[in-house]
């Protein structure tokens, strides 16, 4: 008998536990009603914008307009149209600009600290899908906001930027980030959260979206932290990408989305609107389509905004891991190896070829993985570093991922941190059916630890762990994080000295 009214007694207490959560709430478009998940409110499929559907095709964000009634956000919105895995080929559509809130908040006035996760995915896969408990558990709500992706999201075209009231076209996706930033900026009180400690974060496309955002002039005032993680955008301006050695300037993407549109063989945007969904991602390529300089959305060369302290001036967290490319590379013939080096890095091959060698297959995968890791993600968030610490109010705290693990992806045959390895050691993230070591379960303590405290304070520093000190080129400053925590100098840094010196050769 005790152990039955303990049993009820259990019941009620989570029963009175749930009711006093904020699962009812009033936002700008009106009444909404959310769902109880794992002890907080989960508002999983609010729409921030109209469906860019018809004659919204390839437009900006138009804000959602009031509904009537209850709005009942108890099912995840679909996934943006995109290259679908086997046996993934439902769940999308181009209605697809929603966002989820998830808050442990039991009263409206609480201002409970922010966090926004932008998914990652190459500008052309990915969703917003799912729910972060250990930042919830915390006293952080957590946010994940879903935006247009590959063509859809990013084709630009000289009739599109004629229709436009800003004579631009292109950013798509950025832009809808913008709107659900702004809409998360005006509404999130309404779920007990705290307008002014907005933290957006992101990693890989997801981290260059925050680097893009931080440079912004749309986004003054929507956050006060940001936290990229393999990622960032400060390439110079160019014709072609090139292998990620530069962002298009509107006119090189428009024509980019005139060659597209005669691929499709059809005569005007009016006939690319006709198109089916389908039609336009099985017909986009992996980085076919990519965020551009539009002077709008982004103004400029984000390496010279920030030389002129032009830009969000937040705290950040950036960093990459330590094998970041060899998710993208494979063996190849050296011959082939230095054809596609002289192809991209013309007359700094011969420095390319010094500081990266190969003489078998195997050496020229190595190679290039690592040139992958230092110009794709290393020198941008080495140069965000450099330049916002010089520039900048706000703190930029470094870091290098070195940790070998099981539960990733992609397990480097170097024993280095591939993509994405970094996450299962602030999220908990689970990409393979292993357990964590007791190095790496006390890892995930410390990393998650970081992002949580930087979400509530700016700062990822707290009692009991290891210090983490602002970043000051030159100095031991980089966390460098390998079977625990120390300070150091910049790993590599004559291949950051090396990129450096190139991408000031190309830039104009």
């Amino acid at each position: 008998m005790k152990k039955m009214i303990a049993a009820f007694a259990v019941l009620a207490a989570t029963a009175l536990n749930s009711s006093a959560l904020i699962l009812h709430t009033k936002v700008t478009q009106g009444d909404i009603e959310g769902v109880e998940h794992n002890g907080a409110a989960l508002y999983k499929r609010i729409p921030y914008a109209e469906a860019p559907v018809g004659e919204l095709r390839w437009k900006a964000p138009v804000p959602k307009a009031p509904w009537q009634g209850v709005y009942k956000a108890d099912e995840w919105g679909a996934r943006p149209p995109q290259p679908a895995a086997p046996g993934q080929d439902g769940g999308m559509s181009e209605d697809c600009l929603y966002l989820s809130v998830t808050t442990p908040a039991k009263s409206t006035d609480e201002k409970l600290p922010v966090f926004v996760m932008i998914h990652g995915g190459g500008f052309l896969t990915g969703s917003y899908m799912g729910t972060q408990e250990s930042f919830v558990e915390e006293g952080i709500i957590y946010c994940s906001i879903e935006y247009r992706l590959g063509a859809l999201g990013f084709m630009a075209h000289p009739q599109l930027s004629a229709e436009s009231p800003n004579k631009i076209s292109g950013n798509y996706g950025i832009l809808d980030q913008i709107e659900a930033l702004r809409w998360i900026h005006n509404n999130i009180a309404a779920f007990g959260g705290d307008p002014d400690k907005v933290t957006i974060a992101g990693e890989s496309a997801g981290g260059i979206s925050v680097s893009i955002l931080c440079g912004s002039p749309l986004t003054k005032g929507l956050f006060r932290g940001a936290i990229c993680e393999s990622g960032s955008s400060f390439w110079p301006v160019g014709d072609s990408r090139n292998g990620n050695t530069a962002i298009l300037h509107s006119a090189a993407a428009e024509k980019e989305g005139l060659a597209f549109q005669k691929r499709m063989g059809k005569k005007n945007i009016k006939q690319m609107r006709k198109l089916s969904t389908k039609e336009l991602v099985d017909s986009t390529s992996m980085e076919g389509f990519w965020p551009i300089v539009d002077g709008y959305a982004i103004t400029d060369d984000q390496y010279k905004l920030y030389e002129k302290g032009i830009y969000n001036d937040v705290n950040v967290i950036v960093g990459w891991n330590s094998d970041e490319g060899s998710l993208f590379c494979r063996p190849m013939p050296v011959e082939m190896y230095r054809a596609r080096v002289n192809s991209i890095y013309g007359d700094f091959a011969p420095r390319i070829f010094e500081q990266y060698p190969a003489t078998n297959e195997q050496e020229a995968c190595y190679a290039l993985s690592d040139i992958f890791r230092d110009g794709s993600f290393g020198w941008c968030s080495y140069a965000w570093g450099n330049l916002q610490s010089r520039t900048g109010k706000g703190k930029v705290y470094m870091y290098y991922f070195d940790q070998d693990s099981e539960n990733t992806i992609l397990r480097s045959p170097r024993g280095g941190a591939t993509h994405v390895a970094e996450m299962p050691f602030i999220y908990g993230y689970k990409f393979k059916p292993v357990e964590m070591n007791q190095i790496e379960t006390h890892m995930l303590e410390i990393m998650s630890s970081y992002w949580i405290n930087f979400t509530k304070t700016g700062d990822p520093n707290a009692e009991a762990l290891p210090y983490w000190a602002p970043y000051k080129q030159g100095e031991a400053s980089m966390m460098i994080m390998r079977n625990g925590f120390f300070l150091d100098k910049m790993p590599n840094q004559a291949q950051m000295d090396l990129f450096e010196d190139f991408f000031k050769s190309r830039r104009k």
